[in-house]
């Protein structure tokens, strides 16, 4: 770097002086110790307490000077001298504090300072390129999955899942009618880098709704730096003869210009239990996205586009076309339907797309702090398809569309060290549309739906040994559907009393009258419109004991209005195999949580325990109704209701970590959970079972980074189960059939990996990867997997995987 003083002499008197002072961006304060450099005077200068400096005898020029300070971005400036000068120089102090932290290891927080939250990094995350968002997060401890068959995975946090978890998507809130318990986040987990789970609702500027916890993924982080890089990922796998390949290239410059492209595609054929394949649930997924910006320290912006496609084959087994059926698979030895392994994906199955839209800004300010603004746009289509009569297999029974359009703001005033405040609005209009070609009554109705947030958040440093943070927020909700009821289910319900005023029109003879009450109508059509205000808080601390231990107390509040499934449903769920009916007299839920984590962190052992009691009011739960069985044409299904009780879900959390010698590690995870209806006195469905797992690993960094671990991973059986929600069905002619739902026995199993790196070229390198999950092809069935009735879980599974990082 050469810097020059160069001088227009008049005369031959330099006597002119330079006077700077050196402050922060942030907070204004003086910048002591701050280096000054000019080579043509080969002079160094040091800013003093007061953050100032002196240049003396300077001649009429123009004097270049470089100033750089630690923690800094150094700043090169250039001042016109033709008298004595003084200039304000703002230096772009602690920058690594602001959102640019690398993340450590065990105990580390990033998106909250007292929250339960961990963090999985890209080494983890690439292990998983095969797989799907829910099978990566039960990495972290308390995270389980609601599985339909192996390709269909819920995240399922601290016993709560579908809506009451909350997925932001590269700063975008995930918006895939997630009120599904088979639908799956639609996210490729190969554009993640980084995944925070926050367990409850820590992080109040994504959302008050998050009763069961937030999940942040962040892509790769810009770095100003004229540079290019990337990977290629290739694996395969014996279990459904699949492959995958993904590959992300990034183009940095040090001007802050940056641009990512990445794509992914991955193919599975009929996946294999220990006896016999699973027929017909192969995968045909695809994906890509792109990110192109500016990041600069002062301001920046981002342009994002990600689709996502997935075609899933739903076992073919499970499709049940009445009770008998069920009856008859649950008690075959085999699924009633099995053949060798294809590729072919045929009904039942589902195709889903969403793509993804973002445009940010965002802008800092001298002496407050940074300003961001955003707009997301999200297009969801859901295609369900099932066995269909008279050829019409290839329409779907159910075609969803759900488009999401947000705008954000949020101001992060940090120009105080010890104190940090965040303040946020955000406005949504999302639109869903069930398009009533498919022949069968749509499940839920067309409706819009507005949000309107406003939340603040706060951090304060008491000592250096303690933090304190809080926040709170509003969230108001207003949807307004357009639905028809059957005259004959709008009286069972009682609406016809409660509910007169929001019809609108009646069915007669097949046509719809307009405004009118028509006492001959067979059906109405209604317009209800509701609105929800909700407030939730939360507020922590974090207490460092001393320089290995610290200890976390939190209480959370939040709420979350219903979705339009809890309110509207009203017919056939063909993918669940069960009639479902929402009740528009349902109201917000409001969970009270309180946790508290102990951490201790030493050279060779690290222990962390994380306890919670989550009691919920008006928790809105689906659970058989009384109806019992209801004939409709294809047979007599089993009927569900939306119901609001008060639950509670309580549970215990460990991890611990022991570094057994230089190259040997032990790990061990457990999660313990209860969750009771408090009203009906019975057990929740679908609560995760005790769960613990065990590995012990070997690296040897000179084995080119060579690395082998065997995980033990054992699932106690579910003992608390509501065995009131078992059924007997009267057949005409025949013997009654009795329909068991119980939990399955617990299961034990074995996995095992190895992985090497090796140099490839000046600046690449191949990481070599070969595990075997289930690796003594043990039979089990998973109480989680909602096909568990028809069939046993995925046997071995032999996978290799090549990573390409240049």
């Amino acid at each position: 770097m050469a810097l020059t003083i160069s001088y227009i002499v008049n005369s031959q008197e330099c006597t002119y002086t330079f006077l700077g002072e050196i402050s922060d961006f942030h907070d204004g304060t003086p910048i002591n110790q701050a280096t000054i450099y000019s080579k043509s005077l080969d002079k160094y200068y040091v800013s003093d307490s007061h953050g100032k400096f002196k240049v003396e005898d300077l001649c009429k020029g123009i004097l270049d000077l470089v100033v750089s300070h630690v923690a800094c971005e150094t700043k090169k400036i250039s001042i016109v001298i033709d008298a004595d000068t003084y200039k304000s120089i703002i230096m772009e102090h602690h920058i690594q504090d602001l959102g640019e932290v690398s993340i450590k290891s065990f105990g580390i927080n990033k998106e909250t300072k007292t929250g339960q939250e961990s963090i999985i990094k890209s080494d983890v995350i690439n292990k998983y390129s095969a797989m799907s968002l829910g099978d990566v997060l039960k990495e972290v401890q308390g995270v389980s999955s609601l599985n339909t068959g192996s390709t269909i995975v819920k995240p399922i946090i601290n016993g709560l899942h579908s809506s009451r978890i909350l997925i932001m998507n590269n700063g975008v809130r995930q918006q895939d009618q997630e009120w599904g318990i088979e639908h799956a986040p639609n996210i490729d987990i190969n554009t993640a880098s980084q995944i925070s789970v926050i367990k409850g609702s820590g992080a109040l500027a994504y959302g008050g709704d998050a009763i069961g916890g937030v999940v942040v993924i962040n892509p790769n982080r810009v770095i100003n730096k004229d540079t290019v890089y990337g990977r290629t990922i290739i694996g395969g796998q014996t279990n459904g003869s699949g492959y995958n390949i993904t590959s992300t290239i990034n183009k940095n410059y040090k001007s802050g210009w940056f641009g990512q492209v990445q794509g992914s595609y991955k193919i599975n054929g009929d996946f294999k239990a220990p006896d016999y394949y699973l027929t017909n649930t192969g995968l045909n997924s695809k994906g890509i996205s792109a990110r192109f910006g500016k990041n600069k320290f002062e301001s920046g912006f981002e342009l994002y586009y990600s689709y996502f496609d997935n075609e899933i084959g739903i076992l073919k087994s499970a499709h049940i076309g009445n009770i008998k059926n069920l009856a008859t698979a649950l008690n075959a030895p085999v699924p009633l339907f099995t053949d060798d392994l294809g590729y072919d994906i045929i009904e039942p199955k589902q195709e889903v797309e969403h793509n993804l839209f973002k445009a940010s800004y965002y802008k800092r300010f001298k002496n407050f702090g940074k300003v961001d603004i955003q707009y997301d746009y999200q297009n969801n289509q859901r295609f369900e398809f099932d066995i269909r009569r008279g050829g019409r297999s290839e329409k779907p029974a159910v075609d969803l569309k759900l488009q999401t359009h947000t705008v954000s703001v949020n101001a992060k005033i940090d120009n105080n060290q010890e104190q940090k405040h965040n303040f946020g609005l955000l406005a949504r209009y999302q639109n869903n549309f069930a398009n009533p070609d498919t022949g069968i009554r749509r499940l839920i109705p067309d409706c819009d739906k507005y949000d309107f947030g406003i939340y603040t958040t706060n951090e304060w440093s008491i000592k250096d040994n303690l933090i304190v943070d809080s926040g709170l927020r509003y969230d108001f909700s207003r949807i307004d559907a357009l639905k028809f009821y059957r005259v004959s289910a709008w009286e069972n319900q009682g609406y016809d009393e409660d509910f007169r005023d929001i019809i609108v029109g009646s069915v007669v003879a097949g046509e719809v009258i307009n405004d009118v009450i028509n006492t001959n109508a067979s059906q109405y059509l209604t317009n209800p419109i509701f609105d929800f205000h909700n407030i939730s808080a939360s507020i922590g601390i974090k207490y460092d004991l001393n320089d290995n231990q610290h200890l976390s107390l939190g209480y959370n509040l939040a709420s979350r209005a219903p979705n339009a499934s809890e309110m509207f449903s009203d017919g056939l769920h063909h993918s669940a195999a069960r009639i479902e009916t929402g009740d528009i007299r349902i109201d917000s839920e409001h969970s009270h949580r309180i946790s508290a984590t102990y951490a201790y962190n030493a050279s060779k052992f690290n222990l962390q325990v994380e306890s919670y009691y989550n009691t919920i009011n008006d928790f809105i739960n689906l659970i058989p109704s009384s109806d019992g069985i209801i004939p409709l044409i294809r047979g007599p299904f089993p009927s569900w209701e939306y119901t609001q009780t008060n639950a509670s879900i309580f549970g215990l959390d460990v991890t611990t970590n022991y570094q057994i010698t230089e190259n040997l590690n032990a790990n061990h995870k457990s999660s313990f959970i209860k969750g009771y209806d408090k009203k009906a006195d019975l057990p929740l469905i679908d609560i995760p079972p005790f769960i613990t797992t065990n590995s012990i690993s070997y690296t040897n960094s000179k084995w080119h980074n060579f690395n082998a671990s065997l995980q033990s991973e054992w699932v106690f059986k579910q003992n608390e189960f509501p065995n009131e929600y078992n059924y007997t069905v009267a057949i005409a002619n025949e013997d009654d059939i009795n329909v068991d739902l119980s939990p399955p026995p617990a299961y034990h199993l074995m996995h095992i990996q190895g992985e090497l790196t090796l140099p490839v070229f000046k600046q690449s390198n191949l990481n070599i990867r070969l595990s075997v999950d289930n690796v003594f092809n043990t039979k089990y069935r998973n109480y989680l997997n909602r096909l568990r009735f028809f069939a046993d879980e995925m046997g071995r599974n032999i996978k290799l995987q090549l990573q390409l990082n240049y």
